[in-house]
């Protein structure tokens, strides 16, 4: 009897000679080493993961729970399990996680935003304004993603 086919570990390829426009919606693995000009998404409560390669490209936004960058994504990234960022990784956009690994060499001009920090209001970090600030001085808060 043949066992049910299972995409959980199907893994999706898309080479370096390939150019794909409109947005990815995908489950299993999928790796990119060619260029992506949409959005990549696949269901939060799945075990999905993306690999943007070094010779890959993406323009928009990726919201996958678990994400490995070590090329290039210009748009916000969105992870809600894990997210690596290799030594020649560059994300140009935000980045939402909730476990973070990154590399020397990794890069991300926007800002890093943790979902437990991203819902809470601004507030003055660990010291009584008192205790070293003169009276001219402002308060240091943390920003709010």
């Amino acid at each position: 009897m043949k066992k049910p086919f299972s995409t959980e570990n199907i893994t999706t390829l898309i080479s370096k000679a390939t150019e794909i426009t409109g947005d990815v919606h995908f489950s299993g693995v999928l790796e990119v080493e060619g260029k992506v000009h949409g959005n990549i998404y696949a269901d939060d409560d799945s075990s999905a993961e993306v690999r943007v390669r070094e010779s890959g490209l993406v323009q928009g936004e990726i919201k996958v729970p678990s994400v490995i960058i070590n090329g290039l994504v210009e748009g916000d990234v969105h992870s809600t399990q894990h997210l690596e960022l290799a030594a020649k990784a560059r994300v140009v956009g935000n980045v939402y996680y909730h476990l973070i690994e990154m590399v020397m060499g990794s890069e991300v001009n926007g800002s890093l935003c943790h979902p437990a920090s991203a819902d809470l209001k601004p507030r003055q970090l660990g010291v009584e304004k008192s205790d070293v600030m003169g009276k001219d001085e402002v308060p240091v808060f943390v920003k709010n993603c």
